[in-house]
C-alpha cells in the first residue's frame, strides 16, 4: 500500500507528464499560425489570438490529465487540476503577449539581437513554460 506522500509524488509526476506533453502538442501542433504571428501584437488582435491560443492549449491540456486519470488511475482532484490549469493558462498568456517576456530578458541582460536572430525569444518562451508546468503540477498533486 503507498502513503499519502508516495501517492502525492507519483501524482506530480503523472501530472507534469501529461502537461508537459500536452504542452508540446497544444503550443507546436493545435496552434494556428493565425495565433502564432499575431499572438504577441498590440492591440484587441494580439490579445484575442492569445486568447485563443491559451484556450485551445488549456484544452489540450485538460484531455492529457482527464487521460491520464481515466487510462492510468491517477488520483486528481477537481480543485486541484482547475488550479493547476489557471497557474498554467495566466502564466502562458502573460509570456506569449511577449511585454514580459522581453522586459524580463532585458532585466537579465539577453540582447535584443539573441532574442530577434539567436533563438533566445523562443528557448526563453519555452523554458517558462515548462517551468511554470514544474508548478502547475505540484499544485495539481
Amino acid at each position: 500500500m503507498m502513503s499519502d506522500s508516495s501517492v502525492s509524488v507519483a501524482t506530480f509526476a503523472a501530472a507534469f507528464a501529461a502537461l508537459y506533453a500536452a504542452h508540446q502538442v497544444g503550443d507546436h501542433w493545435v496552434q494556428t499560425q493565425h495565433q502564432a504571428d499575431t499572438k504577441g501584437r498590440p492591440g484587441w488582435a494580439g490579445r484575442i489570438a492569445c486568447a485563443t491560443h491559451v484556450s485551445t492549449y488549456t484544452a489540450v491540456a485538460t484531455v492529457a490529465l482527464v487521460v491520464a486519470h481515466l487510462a492510468a488511475g491517477v488520483p486528481l482532484s477537481f480543485g486541484r487540476v482547475f488550479a493547476g490549469l489557471a497557474i498554467s493558462a495566466v502564466s502562458h498568456y502573460a509570456v506569449d503577449r511577449r511585454v514580459a517576456l522581453c522586459r524580463v530578458a532585458g532585466w537579465l541582460g539577453k540582447s535584443p539581437a539573441w532574442l530577434d536572430h539567436g533563438g533566445g525569444m523562443y528557448a526563453l518562451d519555452q523554458s517558462w513554460h515548462v517551468g511554470w508546468l514544474f508548478v502547475a503540477a505540484l499544485v495539481i498533486a
